[in-house]
């Protein structure tokens, strides 16, 4: 059992981390202002590779593992999570699933442009009766000849108002109750069309917006795997996703403790600094000790990931752990602070509208609970 990083992980992480402080951090806050995609991270992201990770460079990619992803994805939560959450939806839920089972056409046609940042990438499958239980999807895919026609629409979908590729999912009617199906779908095919971008709490630089689609016609060869095998690729690729929210919650809770702890040895009360009163000491420990235990849950995840194995049960546990840590521990960041962390001027009220969503997407905290009870009582 060895709990270090390799000698080129600990290089591909200082990398990460200087590009994200340089980079990314500097405009977080007005990221977070401007609520609208942020692109021109998107675009730095994918000059140096980033937008490439856990890609073979045969398809484009920049190569590495989801180990390599996760530790990337870290260091620029740290910096700014919508960024994050740009990439985790970008790589872990559009071009992995196509990576991993999609067939050698689709591979070549599709990834290229996606390492690149030429095209962002987004994954389709909650709808308005269909949160939690995704089984529930009502958009259909009808065969006619060689084209399939998709009806329906997808709600808060990540990357919404920018994607040009993908990964939605519809039920074949013929084949219900088990039709679930993916598909890559282009956003420049007719019958395609977006709603307004949702006004959300925080990640407000990963926007999300509504996709319709209506009478649209998909390639045949556009299906992602086989008829009614939706339902595996979907879990799969929500294992990776896991991981990623795990990564960004690991991110932010780290980018609070980092702020705490300057801002205590410098704030001073009754004579003293604020961080040498025990109450400050020990809630600076316990998000420590938080973030350590969620960091390796979520290299565990990772790593059985990356040699062959079934992340599921570890996946959950490290959304689950990572997220409900990363909320307390925002919440407690603004209670240091005082009344400096709820002003809008501080980072720390970013950081707490961030976290919230860690707790929700890729499966709220009850799923992750739910997964892993039925691992334990199978």
């Amino acid at each position: 059992m060895d709990f270090h990083l390799t000698e080129a992980e600990q290089m591909l992480q200082a990398t990460a981390r200087e590009f994200a402080k340089n980079e990314i951090e500097p405009v977080a806050a007005a990221v977070d202002r401007a609520e609208v995609f942020a692109m021109d991270n998107f675009k730095k992201l994918a000059e140096v590779g980033f937008t490439g990770l856990a890609i073979p460079a045969e398809y484009g990619g920049s190569g590495g593992d989801i180990m390599s992803l996760s530790i990337v994805m870290e260091e620029v939560a740290r910096a700014c999570a919508s960024t994050c959450d740009i990439v985790d939806a970008h790589i872990s839920l559009c071009a992995r699933p196509i990576l991993l089972y999609g067939n050698e056409e689709q591979k070549k046609k599709y990834l290229p442009p996606l390492c690149s940042g030429e095209k962002v990438g987004a994954f389709a499958i909650t709808e308005a009766e269909a949160g939690s239980d995704i089984a529930n999807i009502k958009t259909t895919a009808v065969r006619d000849g060689d084209d399939y026609v998709l009806n329906g629409s997808k709600l808060f979908i990540t990357n919404g108002p920018a994607c040009d590729t993908i990964v939605v999912f519809a039920g074949i009617p013929d084949l219900a109750p088990r039709g679930m199906t993916a598909f890559i779908v282009e956003a420049d095919m007719p019958g395609f069309s977006r709603g307004p971008q949702y006004e959300k709490v925080g990640m407000k630089g990963a926007t999300n917006a509504e996709l319709v689609f209506d009478n649209m016609r998909v390639p045949a060869a556009n299906r992602l795997g086989e008829e009614g095998k939706g339902m595996k690729i979907c879990l799969g690729t929500l294992d990776e996703g896991r991981i990623g929210i795990a990564c960004q919650a690991v991110g932010i809770s780290q980018a609070v403790l980092e702020h705490c702890v300057e801002y205590a040895k410098e704030r001073k009360q009754f004579g003293k600094p604020i961080a040498e009163n025990q109450a400050i000491q020990w809630m600076l420990v316990d998000m420590a000790c938080q973030i350590e235990s969620a960091r390796l849950l979520m290299y565990k995840a990772a790593r059985i990931m990356d040699e062959g194995g079934n992340p599921s049960r570890a996946a959950a546990m490290a959304k689950l752990v990572a997220s409900d840590s990363c909320m307390q521990i925002a919440v407690n960041g603004i209670q240091i602070l005082g009344g400096y962390g709820y002003m809008m001027d501080s980072p720390m009220q970013r950081y707490f509208r961030d976290a919230k969503l860690t707790q929700i997407y890729e499966g709220t905290s009850e799923v992750q609970r739910m997964v892993i009870a039925r691992d334990l009582l199978r």
